[in-house]
């Protein structure tokens, strides 16, 4: 990573904030709080952390606006609304200047079908496949080893990382990233069991990625058995997520990695679904639930839900079973020592009773 700004430039690029303090040094890396050192920038996104800023060595910290601490010795604070989001604009540049896109073109070792519409503007990198029909929309660049099948769409200005396969007749819209390795278009799990085999039923849909959504490296979107999958807009997928046929997922959507979600399930706009969560199909997630890692969600959810288990149960009576279950082994001795109590009292005949 190499790199030169001054505190003056990095306030501009956060586009809001004000610095406090000064530093003579450049800033050349990025580095947490603890190791960070002089010509580093360094930012307090957590409050947990709050007390390593006063022995930080780094040279410019960003800090939130109402951080109580000062500055030191040739250091400078830029306090700003929100730190992560300062940091992100920080690092977008920076990106754009260490990995600077490839001129617009088509690289020697590509295969573009003569019938494949290439809008202007658009990059296509070394041994990429665009199949008949295809549109690749204004300033969208395809890496290296990228697969695009007939009459698919891509809108304007979508990054497609190296190893992406967008299978037939599917559309990615305007501004999508698909990290290394998606699969969008692969067939749906659909069989039937015939005569105690079990015969493949044909998924002859396709899937839609919406504008802005972002999908994982490795994640896996089926097209539809019939219709359309659908990834709504803004969505965001981490990596490793199974999406399964004709499966909706709303607007500005989050999904963490490994999470499962089988076929024709909905989730309203806002969900938010834990790590290696899994859906079973045919259900509806209502607009705005929250769903905790590794739980299993086997029936419809009301907008608002908040869940945890499996199968899953209301998050805070979930965590108040999760601590009862650590008492269950006292709780069965107890029993036991009762039980046995009670059997020798019954053993031995009460003083009253007739012989």
């Amino acid at each position: 990573m190499t790199f030169s700004l001054s505190a003056e430039e990095l306030a501009a690029i956060c586009g809001t904030g004000r610095l406090e303090g000064t530093t003579t040094e450049r800033i050349r890396a990025i580095a947490s709080l603890a190791q960070a050192r002089p010509g580093d920038l360094t930012f307090l996104g957590n409050p947990k952390y709050r007390s390593a800023v006063a022995t930080s060595q780094g040279s410019v910290v960003i800090v939130p606006e109402d951080h109580p601490g000062t500055p030191g010795a040739n250091q400078a604070f830029l306090r700003v609304t929100n730190p992560s989001l300062a940091l992100a604009r920080v690092c977008k540049r920076l990106e754009q200047q260490l990995w600077p896109r490839p001129p617009a073109g088509i690289h020697p070792s590509a295969v573009v079908d003569p019938s494949a519409h290439i809008a202007p503007g658009v990059t296509i990198g070394p041994l990429c496949v665009v199949e008949a029909g295809a549109v690749i929309g204004e300033r969208s660049w395809l890496e290296a080893g990228v697969y695009v099948g007939r009459n698919v769409r891509v809108g304007a200005d979508s990054r497609l990382y190296p190893g992406v396969k967008v299978l037939a007749e599917c559309v990615v819209g305007e501004r999508v990233i698909l990290q290394a390795g998606v699969v969008v278009g692969s067939d749906g799990f659909g069989y039937e069991t015939v005569r105690g085999r079990h015969e493949k039923v044909p998924q002859v849909g396709n899937v839609h990625v919406c504008d802005d959504v972002e999908i994982g490296a490795n994640a896996t979107i089926d097209r539809a058995r019939f219709n359309t999958t659908v990834i709504g807009e803004g969505a965001k997928l981490d990596n490793l997520v199974q999406i399964g046929h004709n499966v909706t997922v709303g607007k500005h959507c989050i999904i963490c990695a490994q999470v499962g979600i089988s076929g024709s399930t909905t989730l309203e706009d806002y969900v938010v679904l834990g790590g290696q969560a899994g859906l079973a199909g045919h259900l509806t997630v209502g607009r705005g639930s929250k769903v905790d890692g590794q739980t299993g969600v086997n029936s419809d959810l009301a907008p608002g839900s908040f869940v945890k288990g499996s199968p899953c149960l209301p998050y805070n009576l979930e965590q108040r079973l999760n601590v009862l279950r650590k008492r269950i082994p006292d709780l069965f001795k107890r029993v036991d020592a009762l039980e046995a109590a009670l059997h020798l009292d019954r053993a031995a005949p009460a003083a009253d009773a007739p012989p």
